[in-house]
């Protein structure tokens, strides 16, 4: 897998951030300060007060956090990518990509619509998520305590590691097309591009505060962004279907069409 075709998967990490704000916009700012941070998952996306706009002496940190939690995509991504790569010699495995396939690009267009508020179908998967998430909070949540407030690097990686399996539909949308990138090694690659495409607007959170988090939260700028993520889904279905085939397709599908 080359860069380009990783491309369009930084670009939806990118645009799908802005729902990245309620999964981790609370913890990014309460690193921001060295508070304690706040209890996730009350809701299916909760969205958390920033606090005030942090100075550059908390870039470390907040570049920590987001280090943790890209490494845990990528496990996750290696972990799905191995996994089907390694049922390679099933026969029936092409009809399983392909159905996996169709089943990506749709979920692109759930996230798409979910981004906008057009469709909140996604926000049933993250339910089923939280439920996984509150039974494992027991065995969690002595070690998140132990780690905040993250004052140190090591700390808010930690933190952000374990963060990084919060229960999230946009993650789960592109641990599908990791898993059809039909390797460890490129599934990895996958959830490092999407992590890398989230970054900027986290890192942005954590040292902006409120101001960013408001604007971010305006429906035009949501909207702006779930259309690109749909216009990703919607070409990858077409490409599935027939409907469109040239070459320049590659770099604009999400997943490998065979």
């Amino acid at each position: 897998m080359n860069l380009l075709q990783l491309l369009p998967v930084m670009v939806v990490g990118l645009a799908g951030s802005v729902h990245c704000i309620g999964m981790c916009g609370g913890i990014v700012g309460a690193l921001s300060v060295g508070t304690a941070v706040p209890a996730p998952m009350r809701n299916v996306i909760p969205i958390v007060a920033m606090p005030a706009p942090a100075s550059t002496s908390t870039l470390p940190r907040v570049l920590s956090y987001n280090a943790g939690r890209i490494a845990s995509y990528m496990v996750a991504g290696a972990l799905a990518g191995g996994l089907a790569g390694g049922a390679q010699s099933l026969s029936a495995l092409a009809g399983v990509q392909l159905l996996f396939y169709w089943l990506a690009n749709l979920m692109l267009v759930a996230l798409g619509l979910y981004l906008m508020n057009a469709w909140r179908g996604l926000a049933l998967l993250e339910q089923g998520g939280r439920v996984l998430w509150q039974r494992a909070q027991p065995a969690i949540a002595p070690m998140m305590k132990t780690l905040m407030p993250a004052q140190r690097p090591h700390q808010a990686f930690a933190l952000g590691a374990l963060w990084g399996w919060l229960p999230c539909g946009m993650v789960y949308s592109v641990l599908l097309t990791a898993m059809l990138s039909g390797s460890a090694s490129d599934g990895a690659a996958v959830m490092l591009a999407f992590g890398l495409g989230t970054l900027p607007m986290l890192t942005a959170l954590g040292l902006a505060g409120a101001r960013l988090q408001r604007a971010l939260q305006q429906r035009r700028v949501r909207i702006a962004c779930g259309l690109l993520v749909l216009a990703f889904g919607v070409l990858g279905l077409a490409r599935a279907a027939g409907g469109i085939a040239p070459d320049w397709m590659d770099t604009l599908c999400l997943t490998p069409h065979q």
